[in-house]
């Protein structure tokens, strides 16, 4: 069984910074990818950072600049550095881990239960 849990949520004001992190546990093989996705009321899940095992990182247009996303790979644990935030970065964030939990498993998504961030303006 794998297990992500997250932290670092809550309500800060525009311009303010948080921290995100997720550590996963269980039964892992391998973590290929682990990132965040985050959405809002009435909106569609997006993409918001990810990172490779090997540090290669991806970010929506959006945070680009403002956010940044890091990885420990001996704590399986990967963290998001959110600066100046926008009221529009209010949204549930979820973390995920693309990993093996075996030599001969299959790639599979595991989410976190989610983290709710609000920017008050």
């Amino acid at each position: 069984q794998v297990r992500l849990v997250e932290s670092g949520g809550g309500l800060v004001q525009a311009g303010g910074s948080l921290r995100l992190s997720c550590a996963a546990s269980g039964s892992i093989f391998s973590i290929n990818v682990m990132g965040w996705y985050r959405q809002a009321p009435g909106k569609q899940r997006e993409l918001v950072a990810d990172i490779a095992s090997g540090g290669s990182t991806n970010y929506a247009d959006s945070v680009k600049g403002r956010f940044t996303i890091s990885i420990d790979n001996a704590k399986n644990t990967v963290y998001l550095q959110m600066d100046s935030l926008k009221p529009e970065d209010t949204a549930v964030y979820y973390c995920y881990a693309d990993l093996t939990r075996s030599h001969s498993d299959y790639r599979r998504n595991y989410w976190g239960q989610g983290t709710q961030v609000t920017v008050s303006s």
